[in-house]
Parts: structure tokens; sequence; C-alpha cells
């Protein structure tokens, strides 16, 4: 009995950890290639239009695909589907919280400007804790952290 408890506890524990080391492997995050985008009701373009976004760069996330059509959700947890045409790859992240842009990736380098959450950043590299970004005024550093949208460190 006390056997059969403990394989049931370690069957629990290791599908747990497996849900959760694939669940963050496999977020897909893209960007929206154009400044007018409509998001689908279902995969098709016979759905009605749910909503449009008008954010070039907007960084989204995929959760599903059907054919020439992907399910995504942003940041604010609205969903529906777009035409993969209207999608590139993510070069885009949103700052969850109000964060400094540096000069340099330190946390000693000069100020350049406070970056208030919910901006849209276009990220450039990233290595370590720090990504260089720019916004329509500014070209700088920020730690990682805080941030939502794929962040892919350079080796």
């Amino acid at each position: 009995m006390i056997l059969k408890k403990k394989i049931k506890e370690i069957s629990i524990l290791l599908c747990l950890l497996f849900y959760c080391s694939i669940s963050s492997a496999d977020e897909i995050f893209v960007s929206l290639k154009k400044s007018k985008v409509n998001v689908r009701y279902g995969p098709s373009f016979d759905s009605d239009v749910k909503y449009v976004y008008k954010k070039i760069d907007l960084p989204i996330k995929q959760i599903d695909k059907k054919e020439n059509f992907r399910r995504i959700i942003d940041l604010k947890n609205n969903s529906g589907w777009i035409h993969v045409s209207q999608l590139k790859k993510s070069n885009s992240v949103i700052a969850t919280k109000d964060k400094v842009l540096f000069k340099k990736p330190s946390s000693f380098a000069k100020p350049i400007a406070m970056i208030k959450k919910g901006r849209l950043l276009i990220v450039q590299k990233c290595e370590k804790n720090w990504c260089e970004v720019e916004t329509d005024d500014f070209n700088g550093w920020i730690k990682n952290d805080d941030l939502w949208g794929l962040i892919k460190i350079s080796r």
C-alpha cells in the first residue's frame, strides 16, 4: 500500500516536471508585420473580424495553428486567429514594469531614459541578463526581466 502511494506520488511529480519543461520550451512568439492586422473569430477569411490591431511589431504569442492561420494571444489575454501573411519572426517585447534604459549593459552605466510599463521595444540583441533595444526616441540596454515576448540570448 505504501509502495503504491509512493509510486503514484513520483508519477505525478514526473508528469508535472515534464509538463513544465515542455510548456515553457514550446512558447512561440511572433510579431505583427503590418500596422493594421485583422484578428478573426475562426481560422478562415470567412470568419468575422473580432478586432483589429493597429501596432506594427506588436509581440504576440502563438498558441495554435490551422493551415495558414495562427491562433494568438496577446499580453492582455485577447485571442483570435490571424493569417500567417500578417506575422513575422518576433523582434519585439513589451515592458511589464517601468524600467531604466542604460547606455551600456550594466546597472552602473549612464541612465538614458525611463521606459514605462506597456512600452513596445524593438530588440537588437540580448546578452546574459541584458537586451539592447530601441524605441521611437532612444536606443540602449535594459535588464531582460519583466519583459513580455521572446528573448534570444546571443552566445
